[in-house]
């Protein structure tokens, strides 16, 4: 079943693995299982979470549901026959990109142009705004069976999980969320059978602007002011915050950044 962490703000919750699944997974023989997981954190997209091993970075675009054809970077790694994901897309060039592709619309072409105001030329206000729901739109596309749907957050920013059951009978569990205008995209799939991939869907993290872990001490929904952050003690230099587990880039500065504002 989903699994939500931090369900009550200024808490932090553990969840034991089940007895039955860490058995199957203590039963699994081979070199594949026996990789060492590590404790990602990107500078650069402002996240932190568990791979197995270092991950690969590809630079690639993504297109929005309004036709921007924005930056974005996947994170992935293997382990076995299990694949991992972050896509992270940089929803804050929507604005720019389609204000500048409506210059080109014709005269009166609402449809094209978006109403200004309320929905930002070239409908850009509306593109990211519906971020989420898009992607997510995305994922119920695919030659599979959605099993659950959820409303969740990570760190009191709010999103979206799904779970599906592929054609092969493997399993994805997918996480978005929506953070400082970035879109991040979470794929975790696993052949039929084998257990929830808790160790990398509940890993998730934001790091703020020195790359220090926060975490909100209210509900973060992207285009609202943020809320109070968590104070972490002003922790720095990849060590962990007081009380949050959170860990820091490599090259955090401690600073105000981690404080609560």
């Amino acid at each position: 079943m989903p699994v939500v962490r931090g369900g009550i703000p200024g808490r932090t919750t553990v969840r034991l693995i089940p007895v039955v699944a860490a058995a199957f997974i203590l039963s699994i023989q081979g070199p594949a299982f026996a990789q060492e997981w590590t404790e990602f954190a990107s500078r650069d997209d402002r996240f932190t979470c568990n791979f197995p091993g270092q991950p690969k970075v590809t630079e690639t675009t993504w297109t929005s549901e309004y036709g921007a054809s924005l930056p974005a970077r996947v994170y992935s790694a293997e382990s076995g026959p299990s694949r991992y994901s972050m896509t992270v897309v940089d929803y804050n060039q929507a604005q720019r990109i389609l204000t500048e592709r409506a210059k080109a619309c014709p005269v009166g072409a609402e449809t094209c142009r978006g109403g200004g105001g309320a929905t930002g030329e070239g409908y850009w206000k509306v593109d990211v705004r519906g971020a989420i729901a898009y992607a997510t739109w995305k994922l119920m596309q695919r030659d599979a069976k959605v099993t659950h749907l959820m409303w969740n957050f990570m760190d009191l920013v709010e999103g979206h999980q799904l779970q599906l059951t592929n054609a092969d009978k493997s399993r994805t569990f997918a996480s978005i969320y929506m953070h400082e205008n970035k879109l991040y995209l979470m794929e975790a799939t696993v052949p039929a059978g084998y257990p929830e991939p808790g160790l990398f869907q509940q890993s998730l993290g934001w790091l703020d602007e020195n790359g220090i872990g926060l975490r909100y001490q209210s509900f973060y929904s992207n285009g609202f002011p943020a809320p109070a952050r968590v104070n972490r003690g002003g922790q720095g230099q990849g060590g962990q915050g007081q009380g949050q587990g959170r860990i820091d880039a490599p090259s955090a500065t401690s600073g105000q950044g981690g404080q609560a504002r």
